[in-house]
């Protein structure tokens, strides 16, 4: 279940709006297929390593960390692969949420005579399908957010000044993570200052995640992202009733209108609401400040991935976030340490919320 685990791993951030589950076939004691849900979700895990197992899939074990599918979407049901393919066991990691499926898998699997276990390492199969039950269950994407921080917390100079604050090691990590989402967002203040293009470079071919801004006038330039147009879709969030400047038609795959909050700002919760509907199980924003802050506050970051640099920048500098109106320790945001680990000579750590 462990090397199921890690290749389902390989679908993460391109199988949306699939999870990405992975499938191991053993027959007396060795592996005779292995596979991950594929790009675009499929086929799925299931299948790929009955392809790979062929004959040999008779009389052997289905590894899964996720309950096969019991209904009939793009692909058919996975349960009636896998016993028309003989297997005689089936080890669930963990029970599908999607109502479709809920236990039926399983049931099915049993009704043909399969023995079934279920719950084999299923907190890390609960953890590794988070997004995609988040998504069913509550509407919205797992969101994570990036920060690449001095050690005082800063993300530029008194003078904005912010390239590179982290070193190489951990800017190719940041594209790594990048490749593992199904998207990208960054706020309108990032989009302005950065002119970031939110692409994954310098893995060779890999998947690519979709690029959003969340912009409520669509007030920026977008050189980077126009640049690079055909590399990855672009979509852009904007403010419910305001008029889209003509020249975003050529460059937007997508446009989001998004609702804007008390505070003029657009409204964080139907924000991500409206990218869940859109089928997205997995966002990493990465800025900036004041964004960051605003999904800090309405308690919409699942996990925390912050890379800290040895250099010291002073309260003159720019803060990685912008305020969030705490007045008592009782009601910050908690956080808890699920990583941490030295790359190259920063230090990177993984926080998860504890409502996680």
């Amino acid at each position: 279940m462990a090397l199921a685990l890690t290749l389902g791993q390989r679908g993460s951030g391109n199988v949306w709006p699939n999870p990405a589950v992975g499938c191991v076939l053993v027959r007396n004691g060795r592996i005779v297929g292995r596979g991950w849900t594929q790009p675009g979700g499929t086929p799925h895990a299931e299948v790929v390593a009955l392809q790979q197992a062929g004959k040999k899939a008779v009389g052997a074990t289905a590894y899964v960390t996720l309950e096969p599918c019991a209904h009939t979407g793009k692909t058919g049901p996975c349960v009636d692969a896998l016993v028309t393919a003989g297997i005689v066991r089936c080890v669930i990691a963990t029970q599908d949420t999607d109502p479709r499926v809920a236990g039926k898998g399983a049931d099915s699997l049993r009704l043909a005579g399969v023995e079934v276990s279920e719950g084999c390492l299923e907190m890390q199969a609960e953890a590794a399908h988070y997004g995609f039950f988040k998504r069913i269950s509550c509407g919205s994407p797992r969101i994570t957010l990036k920060l690449a921080l001095s050690l005082d917390g800063r993300i530029a100079t008194k003078t904005g000044e912010s390239q590179w604050i982290t070193g190489l090691e951990a800017r190719r990590d940041v594209h790594v993570l990048r490749s593992c989402h199904d998207a990208v967002l960054v706020g309108g203040g990032t989009a302005r200052a950065d002119d970031p293009a939110l692409t994954v470079r310098g893995l060779g071919q890999t998947s690519q995640p979709v690029r959003i801004v969340a912009s409520k006038n669509l007030d920026f330039l977008g050189n980077a992202l126009k640049a690079s147009k055909k590399e990855a879709p672009i979509w852009l969030c904007h403010a419910e009733g305001h008029s889209i400047n003509p020249h975003w038609n050529e460059l937007a795959d997508k446009f989001l209108a998004v609702p804007q909050g008390l505070d003029g700002r657009l409204n964080l919760q139907l924000l991500v609401q409206s990218l869940g509907a859109e089928g997205l199980t997995s966002v990493l924003c990465e800025g900036g400040g004041t964004f960051a802050a605003g999904l800090l506050k309405d308690h919409l970051i699942d996990d925390l991935i912050v890379y800290s640099a040895g250099v010291v920048i002073g309260s003159d500098g720019e803060a990685g976030l912008g305020g969030l109106g705490v007045d008592k320790l009782v009601l910050a945001t908690r956080f808890e340490l699920v990583d941490c680990r030295k790359i190259g000579a920063d230090i990177r750590h993984h926080w998860r919320s504890v409502n996680f």
